[in-house]
């Protein structure tokens, strides 16, 4: 597990390793294996036999994190406590015995594997931009459990840590080193161990600012008045921004500015009470199941079409350069594949191509990447007005305006110059993969990759499957949005498919509300305090009121005599029929919008839609926003809409904002109580109509959730 090797110049040299697994962690057992280790270092010292150490991985990751298996199965308060407190020793003992250690950081440190780093008295990391640094445990509602909150604390103050902990972010190594959180970058391994060697024959001594007499935490603690000031502001800048929905946030500011006020141990011990409180929480199991397990299964193909070999598209051709188009044409090109950026002349494509000059500026002026990265990435954008350069393509995706006439159009002049093993994908959001396929000469080839805007920033991808793609083509679509990084989710050719249909109930039940007469700022409200990210009636306006009615009129064709009209429709009919409000790209919906975009919910609205309810059950109108998208994704898991409830979760937090800390939809409905959420819908059943019905789904699974 450790490798121990010495050199002439008395520098010691352990190199994780551990059996049976494809990268390192942090555990027991690694902590144990660590005790002999240390003590051993200690003689060697006092001997006068040891110059340093420099700790390193024979992985190609440095350290992945912690005992995720562990902490996630554990539901004993004591034993969560006793893991952290070991592991904090552990730590302790790493950068107590007075020797210098170097982390040889050789690939990325997440976690515990980053607090491993912290824990040594200085940092060198490869510069490889797919490395990965940072404390990203609030991404699974937890935080730091083995001393480095506090170590970041003592190094860089309570307000930056914060930022720093509470943020999710994965550092580049150049980003690591401008945050302050790495001390140098080498080019390759050979100069990795070589800096650390350097570094370790100019410092004979291993001391903590926190072990020395006088040391002080930078900027003062929370016993300070401006310091305890600037904790008040940052919880009520927390408070504001999640609506304290999110518990790790709060935790670490919590523990950042209790720990300020005791000595480095002691806060330690505070740091991992925290860590336990927050494990023995329902929001971090749902966290870690969504964001680790199902994740892993998501990423995995759990879905993907066996049998099939690997595909990764050397030349993705894009038709349409405007907002859409251009952003897949970046994030192919950030991701190292050749486009060829299409529209009906090649100045507007040039405009297309623009907009990734610009996303590549900002990354080289955040040192995400250098000028000579964007270079590179640039040169692999040509743009064209002709369908004859998709000659060489593998995969051609047309992303023009959403009519079934343009697109068929671009689908049969693209299929012209494609051979017979090439892909074609539509990125459709509401037509039918299935009717674009009738204009298509090779149909097994037609795939719908429904990117979602902004589409390089939003990280799911739903890959849809017509009645005649073949399962080769699926597999192929998934890959491609595998290999940009996506999480991507298979899906059925059904109204919406996953993402919109199910987005479209949160919307129209918010529209409900405000036919049934409560205020549109209550409505609003009490969405984004539910933890939507954008509240019901705003993304009305943002998607489109016709959109919005185009999708039910979608739901009334499938379900056709059983289809029962929503009652939000009314409202919608009046607002662009009689009221010619179709949403913000008309400047004028459910809110109204001055020159420069900003917006405010209609003054008139009220008028036409008066306030009838002063009083209200904010429980009540939150579990409606959330039961009405939870319900419909039953009804999609029913319909093998989606075909698992691990793409259903995560379709749902990545694809249309639904609340992280529950997990997804029915991670909801787990946690809730599968019994308690069947009673409370057949209550809103009763009260609000046949919308709120159960599916036979879940009653079927009443056991198993």
């Amino acid at each position: 597990m450790i490798k121990y090797k010495k050199d002439t110049d008395n520098i010691v040299t352990l190199t994780l390793d551990m059996k049976d697994r494809a990268v390192n962690i942090i555990n027991y057992e690694i902590g144990k294996t660590f005790i002999p280790v240390i003590k051993h270092l200690k003689e060697e010292k006092a001997k006068g036999a040891l110059r340093g150490v420099i700790i390193t991985s024979a992985k190609s990751s440095f350290l992945a994190g912690g005992d995720i298996d562990f902490l996630y199965q554990s539901n004993d308060a004591k034993a969560i406590y006793d893991y952290s407190q070991s592991l904090t020793r552990f730590m302790r003992d790493l950068e107590s015995p007075g020797v210098p250690v170097v982390a040889a950081i050789n690939g990325s440190a997440l976690g515990s594997g980053f607090e491993l780093a912290m824990a040594c008295h200085h940092r060198v990391v490869i510069n490889d931009p797919k490395v990965e640094l940072g404390y990203p445990e609030v991404s699974l509602g937890l935080m730091p459990g083995s001393g480095g909150v506090i170590r970041l604390m003592w190094l860089m103050g309570i307000e930056k840590s914060f930022k720093i902990l509470s943020r999710e972010h994965r550092y580049s190594p150049t980003e690591a080193l401008e945050a302050g959180i790495v001390d140098a970058l080498a080019v390759d391994y050979e100069d990795l161990i070589d800096q650390a060697k350097d570094w370790l024959l100019e410092h004979r001594e291993g001391r903590r600012v926190w072990d020395t007499e006088g040391g002080k935490i930078p900027f003062g603690t929370a016993n300070e008045l401006p310091i305890a000031q600037k904790v008040r502001q940052l919880s009520a800048e927390l408070a504001k921004s999640t609506y304290n929905n999110f518990q790790a946030p709060q935790a670490i500011l919590n523990c950042l500015a209790e720990g300020s006020k005791v000595d480095f141990d002691t806060a330690c011990r505070i740091q991992s009470r925290y860590f336990t409180s927050l494990m023995m929480n329902q929001q971090s199991k749902n966290m870690m199941k969504a964001f680790w397990y199902q994740l892993h299964e998501v990423k995995s193909g759990i879905s993907r079409p066996k049998g099939y070999g690997k595909f990764r598209p050397r030349k993705v051709g894009i038709i349409g350069a405007g907002t859409m188009g251009s952003a897949i044409a970046f994030d192919c090109a950030m991701h190292g594949m050749n486009v060829v950026l299409k529209d009906v002349s090649t100045p507007i494509a040039d405009m297309g191509k623009q907009y990734s000059e610009n996303r590549f500026s900002n990354l080289v002026k955040r040192n995400i990447i250098t000028k000579a990265n964007k270079e590179e990435f640039i040169k692999k954008i040509t743009t064209t007005d002709n369908f004859k350069d998709f000659t060489d393509c593998d995969l051609v995706i047309e992303a023009v305006f959403e009519s079934v006439q343009v697109k068929s159009k671009a689908i049969k002049d693209t299929e012209e110059f494609l051979d017979e093993y090439s892909i074609l994908g539509s990125n459709t959001t509401s037509i039918p993969i299935s009717k674009l396929a009738l204009n298509a000469k090779r149909p097994e080839n037609f795939v719908g990759i429904h990117f979602l805007h902004p589409a390089d920033e939003v990280p799911l991808v739903e890959i849809v499957k017509g009645a005649k793609t073949s399962q080769e083509t699926i597999a192929r679509a998934f890959d491609f949005a595998k290999a940009l990084g996506k999480v991507a989710i298979i899906v059925k050719d059904y109204q919406g498919f996953y993402v919109s249909r199910v987005q479209n109930t949160f919307i129209l039940e918010a529209i409900t509300m405000l036919q049934e007469g409560f205020s549109p700022h209550l409505i609003e409200n009490l969405c984004l305090q539910a933890g939507m990210p954008k509240s019901g009636l705003a993304l009305a306006d943002d998607l489109s009121l016709p959109m919005i009615m185009e999708y039910e009129k979608q739901a009334a064709d499938h379900y056709g005599d059983k289809y029962l009209q929503h009652p939000a429709v009314t409202v919608l009919e009046k607002m662009m029929t009689d009221l010619k409000r179709n949403g913000k790209h008309s400047k004028s919906g459910f809110y109204e919008y001055d020159v420069n975009g900003n917006r405010r919910i209609w003054q008139a609205l009220t008028d036409y839609f008066p306030t009838t309810k002063f009083e209200h059950d904010s429980i009540e109108i939150k579990e409606r926003i959330l039961f009405a998208q939870a319900i419909e994704a039953i009804w999609c898991l029913q319909e093998k809409v989606v075909l698992s409830e691990a793409e259903a979760n995560l379709g749902s937090v990545y694809g249309w904002g639904f609340p992280a800390f529950h997990g997804g939809v029915i991670q909801y409905v787990e946690a809730y109580g599968t019994a308690a959420f069947i009673e409370r819908c057949q209550e809103y059943e009763q009260k609000h109509g046949p919308r709120f019905k159960v599916p036979k789904w879940l009653l079927s699974c009443r056991t198993k959730l």
